[in-house]
């Protein structure tokens, strides 16, 4: 099956694509080669997809069964795809967001029915843009459509609410025994995903003809508080996490960007009902704990050094939080 990735090199992709390659899937990854990720058996397009004219010119020469957009984050881009792909392809799936769900929940337990509704972050708003898009000319053309809504999904990254999300910030202020800002009482109750097990899922809607026309969200079965989150980054790096529980409102009062993040999706208490990945692609399982995927993470980390990248802005972000808290509260 010959499968078009528009990225396919990052954090959740990567770990999609080695497993496409390996379930004989013939894959295509259309990157602009800024990442230095190598995926073996992968074939390279190096452009940016942005650039209508060489992307016009890509297609016209090749053909594809499926194509997967990583990268949509807005409506317009969508619409392209669209333009370019319009009975062209038997099968497009769009990576969306599970932070489109329904905020506050007023359900705690999420299914692919649970309404889709954020009036706090413009991130997921404009996901849902794209998904309502993408359901309408489904509904009216027949474009062959799957909407897949990952949620915290982590492998090269540490999948933490406040605390840089690409970096090694959040390690590096553990081993100094810097305060960790989690938001609420930490109690909240969370799930993370570890690419690998995410690709499980995926892969096998890649060609799914009764998945056309669907969503999905693929998430582990394990449920978290965010105190055992951050408790056990702390534990494989081997320090105890200095944790300050701030209320998300007040964050949000102070850093509205933090905020937003928090208000629109992490800050709540959620439970994914992960049946429908499961009756669709039955050999679905999160099998990767978080206690062993986290030490998958460091070692990435600690193979080579200059991936330790710490960022001082975030370090004096969660300082002016935390000040500003103590000040008032403490």
């Amino acid at each position: 099956m010959k499968t078009l990735f528009i990225g396919g090199t990052g954090n959740i992709s990567s770990a999609v694509s080695r497993l496409a390659i390996k379930n004989g899937i013939d894959l295509y990854l259309l990157t602009r080669g800024k990442r230095k990720v190598e995926i073996a058996g992968a074939k390279t397009i190096t452009t940016d997809i942005c650039d209508k004219e060489k992307v016009h010119q890509i297609f016209a020469k090749e053909k594809f069964d499926v194509v997967v957009n990583w990268i949509g984050y807005l409506p317009v881009n969508i619409k392209a795809d669209v333009e370019l792909l319009l009975g062209k392809v038997k099968q497009y799936i769009y990576i969306s967001s599970a932070s489109v769900y329904q905020k506050p929940p007023l359900y705690p337990i999420i299914t692919e029915s649970t309404p889709t509704y954020n009036p706090y972050w413009k991130y997921s708003q404009n996901k849902i843009a794209c998904e309502e898009y993408l359901i309408s000319v489904y509904r009216e053309q027949g474009f062959p459509i799957t909407i897949v809504r990952p949620s915290l999904t982590y492998n090269t990254l540490f999948p933490i609410a406040i605390g840089g999300w690409g970096c090694y910030t959040i390690i590096d202020r553990m081993k100094r025994g810097g305060k960790i800002i989690v938001h609420g009482d930490g109690s909240s109750l969370w799930t993370v995903t570890h690419s690998e097990d995410f690709a499980k899922g995926f892969v096998g809607l890649i060609g799914h003809q009764q998945a056309i026309g669907h969503c999905f969200h693929i998430t582990s079965d394990e449920i978290l508080t965010w105190d055992q989150i951050y408790k056990t980054i702390a534990d494989a790096a081997g320090v105890e996490a200095n944790i300050v529980h701030i209320p998300t409102d007040f964050i949000n009062r102070i850093e509205p960007d933090i905020g937003a993040g928090l208000l629109g999706d992490k800050g709540w208490s959620v439970i994914f009902d992960n049946s429908k990945i499961k009756t669709f692609v039955p050999e679905f399982k999160a099998t990767i704990t978080f206690s062993e995927g986290i030490k998958k993470t460091l070692e990435w980390f600690n193979e080579d050094e200059t991936r330790k990248i710490i960022n001082p802005k975030i370090n004096e972000t969660m300082d002016k939080i935390i000040s500003a808290y103590e000040k008032c509260f403490i």
